[in-house]
């Protein structure tokens, strides 16, 4: 399979070919195929986004015991680590500090 280099922003959930079309913070080398992924992830996590936004009214229900807090922890993580594989080595410097972060996390 053929990788291209993209330009990733996981606080924009945006993935982009040009390096000029928006700011980014990561690069990444990947087929299509991983592309797909990786933008199914950042789906999966604007949903749980949502749903958590949703119930931000809702008072009295601690972060830890919060579904929709978790689901997207459980995908910025899943992100991540897939920005990780296909990083450079600069993005997997600096990937793995945010993981280390992450993991010590709730």
């Amino acid at each position: 399979m053929y990788k291209k280099k993209y330009y990733i922003s996981v606080q924009a959930k945006s993935i982009f070919q040009q390096q000029g079309e928006a700011p980014y913070e990561l690069e990444i080398e990947a087929t299509e195929q991983q592309v797909v992924k990786l933008r199914n992830l950042f789906d999966k996590m604007e949903e749980c986004d949502i749903d958590s936004m949703i119930r931000t009214p809702t008072p009295g229900i601690p972060y830890h015991h919060d579904h929709p807090n978790d689901s997207y922890d459980y995908y910025l993580r899943q992100i991540y680590q897939m920005i990780n594989d296909l990083g450079t080595v600069e993005t997997q410097q600096h990937v793995s500090s945010i993981m280390n972060r992450l993991d010590t996390m709730g």
